[in-house]
């Protein structure tokens, strides 16, 4: 083979790999996390801490912040209400143990989050609250 025709061949190979990685790169970056702050939450038990929402691969995930304080409360409970308002009661705070659930992850049919409440189940009352800038699905 003559040497011009070596040599574009292996142009067009480095071409088409970097292309490639450009695109398996660029796709990768389309499913990266997008998250949002709240406020920090206010009520009658529950005052500061903050819950950020991301969103990953269609899912929506809420953490709260390390300064949350779970409220000394018989039944507290994740509780999200979307831009319609619609309310979801969610999972418990407290699980076995010492242990809390800090972070959730969605349920599908929750289609944005406006606020996230703090919930007293066995009250039936709401402890505290906080809110995002702007709903996000």
């Amino acid at each position: 083979m003559p040497k011009s025709f070596e040599s574009k061949s292996i142009k067009s190979a480095v071409v088409s790999v970097m292309m490639l990685l450009v695109i398996v790169f660029g796709a990768a970056g389309s499913y990266a996390a997008d998250s949002m702050t709240s406020q920090p939450f206010a009520g009658a038990k529950v005052n500061g801490g903050t819950v950020t929402m991301t969103t990953d691969g269609g899912k929506t995930v809420l953490t709260l912040s390390d300064d949350f304080v779970v409220p000394q409360t018989p039944d507290p409970h994740w509780q999200v209400v979307d831009s319609k308002g619609n309310v979801y009661l969610l999972e418990r705070l407290p699980i076995k143990g010492d242990k809390v659930n800090t972070t959730i992850t969605l349920p599908s049919y929750i289609p944005d989050v406006a606020k996230v409440q703090i919930w007293c189940a066995y009250a039936e009352t709401l402890l505290g609250e906080t809110s995002f800038d702007i709903a996000m699905n």
